[in-house]
């Protein structure tokens, strides 16, 4: 069961990586290079980091600074794309194993189509309910604190995806009532506040990002829940195959 887990977390997040990282360069890099230009020429400081903090949590960007503060990042160019991709890799297969481990607790049977309603659970808990109140951003916006809104996206998160299981799994009225106030909770206490400050930023190539960024995040989803529930029934044909010749 286990080694049958991490195969399946391996192509899917693999499969979800590659896809994602090809969106992203395509759609969402070039915002983010847009977004630059106008923070080198902005005077104002950026608290908390760049777009890889203040983004969507699940498609990593390979970017520097904290509070303004110099840091290592890679080169412009090919350097940049190669550690976006790698962290996109990674978090691709930590949330196919929890998607995995998801789907084995639930008790239901493991199909392209169960992983793929669970992976678009995954995208509603981890990507939609914390874009609500901490959207996608680029460099140049100022935002909260980082521990602040780390805390706020977590407890979002874990509150949303469990109110969703209540409700999906669950189904008594009790649970649909917990489930919804589950989810409504972190939104009726609000996102850390962000400081007011004027950004050189177009207000429409920040919303497109934001719109991208969640889009790319959908498909991400999407792609790690197919390819969970393929890669989890190929690796049990593979097995069963030996079994057969051998008898």
């Amino acid at each position: 069961m286990t080694i049958r887990l991490l195969s399946a977390a391996l192509v899917a997040g693999f499969l979800a990586a590659c896809v994602a990282s090809g969106l992203q360069f395509a759609l969402t890099s070039p915002l983010i290079l847009e977004a630059e230009t106008y923070e080198s020429h902005s005077a104002l400081p950026v608290p908390g980091g760049h777009a890889a903090l203040r983004a969507n949590p699940l498609i990593v960007q390979a970017h520097a600074g904290h509070g303004g503060e110099a840091a290592w990042q890679p080169a412009a160019g090919l350097p940049r794309l190669a550690f976006t991709a790698l962290a996109t890799l990674v978090s691709g297969v930590g949330y196919a194993l929890l998607l995995g481990a998801a789907l084995v607790a639930s008790g239901r049977g493991i199909t392209a189509g169960e992983a793929l309603r669970f992976g678009i659970g995954g995208f509603l808990a981890a990507s939609l309910a914390p874009a609500i109140g901490l959207p996608p951003e680029l460099p140049g916006i100022e935002a909260a604190a980082l521990q602040s809104r780390q805390l706020w996206w977590v407890a979002t998160a874990v509150a949303t995806a469990a109110g969703l299981a209540l409700i999906a799994l669950r189904r008594t009225p009790v649970a649909i009532a917990a489930g919804i106030a589950l989810i409504a909770a972190p939104q009726v206490w609000g996102a850390p506040p962000a400081p007011e400050s004027v950004s050189l930023l177009p207000a429409a190539t920040a919303a497109k990002f934001a719109a991208r960024s969640l889009a790319i995040a959908f498909v991400f989803w999407a792609v790690l829940g197919l390819g969970f529930g393929w890669a989890w029934t190929a690796v049990a044909r593979g097995r069963a195959a030996p079994a057969v010749r051998s008898a």
